[in-house]
């Protein structure tokens, strides 16, 4: 839109120029001046008078100083629990390097911690809880979780069911009567499905952690190297995006990696709260995996990342 003000000898046009940029409405004021009413080429003077940025939704412009971009930075980082430069970038309509400044800025203040191309929150790091405690956390979202988990057993499954609460819970909700096997280290999981007829158990052998009632160690370790199986279903304590899967005891993550090389297909039992965090111990990265199962409030631009690493995502 423009709007012409015209004065006495020299003509003052006044152009309120308004553009959309993206999602943000730019509007610029310029002002040209003409001697003596004659619009010559070559000798118009325009002088800008500021830019501002107006977001439709708030009306206020875009923050684009460094106390700003910090503050929304955090903002961003508490709501999704993880944030990226690219995305960042974008939205703040400043280059990547400043905001790599920014993280670099703000993990030095310790209110985050940076990652390639990426920030995740302060404390990201887990602890080992009693199996008895984390039982009650999350529970209708590993009810949901252990349900979808269900539908993908097949007559003659021999499948590794791992350690940990929600598939603990999964093991809780096999419905299937057709002869499948388990393999598993979890002293729970052996006696819930205990009494399935239709079910052959595998109880794996070693050194018992209390917190987990699971078995450790180079027995279960060596039985392992014998068997192959058609699905994995592992619980996790930490999946971020650089690290790949992580769990609390160093001696359950070597564990782990023999029951990924004993199996077919790795499908990952996690609740969002999982998101976005590391344990002591690396089970894999995320290119091991092939599928994973969470609930809806698992952060939406992790989830996007995933699915475009090709890895199947449920969302229950």
């Amino acid at each position: 839109m423009i709007f012409v003000r015209k004065q006495s000898k020299i003509i003052t046009t006044f152009f309120d120029i308004k553009t959309k940029k993206k999602e943000n409405v730019i509007k610029r004021k310029f002002f040209i001046f003409f001697k003596n009413s004659v619009c010559l080429p070559g000798i118009a003077i325009i002088v800008i008078f500021g830019s501002t940025s107006i977001n439709p939704a708030s009306g206020q412009g875009i923050m684009r100083n460094i106390a700003q971009r910090h503050k929304i930075i955090l903002a961003e980082l508490e709501k999704d629990g993880y944030v990226r430069v690219h995305d960042l970038s974008e939205r703040l309509e400043v280059s990547e390097v400043t905001i790599r400044k920014d993280l670099k800025e703000l993990e030095e203040r310790r209110m985050l911690i940076r990652t390639h191309g990426s920030a995740s929150p302060v404390s990201p790091l887990t602890i080992d809880r009693h199996i008895d405690e984390k039982e009650k956390v999350q529970v209708n979202e590993k009810t949901r979780i252990a349900e979808a988990a269900n539908r993908l057993l097949q007559k003659n499954d021999r499948i590794i069911i791992a350690s940990g609460t929600t598939v603990l819970t999964f093991a809780q909700k096999i419905t299937i009567t057709d002869p499948i096997t388990v393999i598993t280290p979890s002293v729970k999981v052996s006696l819930i499905l205990s009494y399935k007829p239709n079910i052959d158990i595998i109880q794996l052998g070693g050194s018992l952690r209390k917190s987990s009632a699971s078995v450790i160690g180079p027995y279960a370790e060596s039985l392992l190297t014998e068997m192959m199986c058609s699905k994995l279903f592992i619980g996790i304590d930490g999946l971020d995006l650089d690290l790949g899967l992580t769990t609390s005891n160093i001696a359950e993550a070597h564990l782990n990696h023999y029951m990924l090389n004993a199996a077919q297909e790795v499908i990952v039992l996690a609740d969002s709260t999982k998101f976005g965090k590391r344990g002591f111990g690396k089970i894999c990265n995320l290119n091991k995996i092939h599928h994973i199962i969470t609930d809806r409030n698992a952060p939406a631009n992790i989830i996007q990342i995933i699915r475009e690493k090709g890895i199947e995502v449920t969302l229950v």
